[in-house]
């Protein structure tokens, strides 16, 4: 697979560890730090400190893995900990890990003295097709998801897809929600590839696909500022959702559990506001619904739900704010939503 080309940084595909290893070397850093977290400084850092030549100039930061762990709390000991071992703006961090590592990582690093250089080893699926692209670093604060944060790009994203083979099925699906959203919003013949394709584990074909789709979109829209909103299809409902399941579920949902939710429902306000076909709502319900595992919402919860969409970071002069589909591979941004609309879209959920 070739290597793509973001704006301003690379991303690796083919013996993507080496080329980690090569980048370090050659970009004569002061000093190095791995951010990773438990399961990755068990499964992935192994062979990541098996490549690098120069041992005695990097340290190690681990912290616990989980959405909890990405907020100001944990950061500041990231911060600490740098001061600690003598970071100075020559500096590099190698964020190892799922997109906690990756938003948290990248956020602490265009932070620390006005900014360090950073780059994402993402080991997770939903990592490496999302979180790692696109530069975009954040922290949750009360819950609310990526609510401070920063776009800052990386250096470059090594993405290595044997780090795959080290994720539960749950890990799997999370990341595969995100690669049918780009399916969605702009590709329909990758959206039908993904539906007849083994999806336990996803070929390195769709991987590298996922990757484009997302990279050409943030290219194009760095900031957010217009076709880059087509990339929150599915998230003003499913980041409520997931805040909610976080704060009320010991089990609770994974990222992409959420979105499949926030998904099916934005499509059915698709389909009620910007003219989604019937048959195309009924084919993308049965999909996800196919695919992941039903969650019960009570209309009870649905006033607590919509006081998350309200602090959702995408809305404008306090509306909520959706991208919608027109089609199968195409959406519109900036649709204003009422109460009551994203209220009926989640008893459409309800009652399937």
């Amino acid at each position: 697979m070739d290597t793509i080309q973001s704006d301003n940084y690379p991303i690796f595909f083919e013996n993507s560890i080496d080329e980690l290893a090569n980048f370090v070397k050659q970009g004569h850093y002061s000093r190095f730090f791995i951010l990773t977290d438990e399961n990755t400084a068990q499964h992935c850092l192994p062979l990541v400190k098996s490549k690098i030549e120069d041992q005695d100039n990097f340290d190690i930061i681990e912290i616990n893995a989980g959405e909890e762990s990405k907020d100001i709390d944990f950061c500041i000991g990231i911060w600490k900990m740098l001061i600690d071992f003598g970071a100075d703006r020559k500096s590099l961090l190698i964020n190892l890990g799922g997109g906690v590592i990756s938003d948290l990582g990248g956020f602490a690093a265009s932070t620390f003295k006005r900014g360090i250089d950073f780059v994402h080893v993402p080991t997770t699926l939903l990592s490496q097709v999302d979180a790692s692209v696109g530069g975009k670093t954040g922290i949750d604060i009360d819950s609310i998801k990526n609510i401070i944060g920063t776009f800052t790009q990386p250096k470059a994203v090594f993405i290595e897809l044997g780090f795959l083979d080290t994720l539960p099925p749950k890990q799997i699906l999370s990341g595969l929600a995100e690669m049918l959203k780009h399916g969605l919003i702009q590709d329909a013949a990758y959206w039908n590839q993904l539906k007849t394709s083994d999806l336990s584990k996803p070929s390195a074909e769709l991987v590298h696909r996922s990757v484009a789709i997302k990279n050409k979109i943030t290219i194009e829209d760095p900031h957010e500022k217009g076709i880059r909103k087509a990339l929150n299809f599915g998230h003003t409902i499913g980041h409520a959702v997931e805040t909610y399941s976080l704060i009320n579920d010991e089990d609770h949902l994974s990222h992409g559990e959420a979105i499949a939710i926030g998904m099916i429902c934005e499509a059915y306000l698709a389909h009620k506001k910007t003219g989604l076909p019937a048959e195309e709502l009924q084919e993308i319900t049965d999909t996800l619904n196919n695919l992941y595992p039903r969650y019960t919402i009570h209309e009870s919860s649905f006033n607590t739900l919509f006081e998350y969409m309200k602090k959702d970071k995408k809305n404008q002069s306090g509306n909520i704010n959706c991208t919608l589909l027109t089609n199968i591979g195409q959406c519109n941004i900036d649709n204003i939503c009422t109460e009551a609309e994203l209220c009926e879209s989640l008893l459409y959920y309800i009652n399937l």
